[in-house]
């Protein structure tokens, strides 16, 4: 009887643990380390200042130089 018991336990009960035990690991990961989350905030400033930089040359290109859009 323990034998049948051993048997079903290492086919059943042991697999259906260590998926779940993975598989909470995995969610644990998948969210950012609190570098991470620095490092990515810091590249969203930099990003935003690079895209205001290009909407204020844009329009001063617009004023002063006709047809810059258009030469390739």
């Amino acid at each position: 009887m323990s034998e049948v018991l051993g048997i079903i336990a290492l086919t059943i009960v042991a697999p259906i643990w260590i998926i779940s035990h993975y598989v909470t690991k995995w969610r644990l990961a998948k969210g950012l380390s609190h570098d991470e989350a620095q490092t990515l905030e810091e590249l969203w400033k930099i990003a935003q200042g690079m895209e205001t930089r290009v909407i204020t040359l844009e329009a001063i290109l617009d004023e002063n130089v006709d047809g810059w859009r258009n030469k390739s």
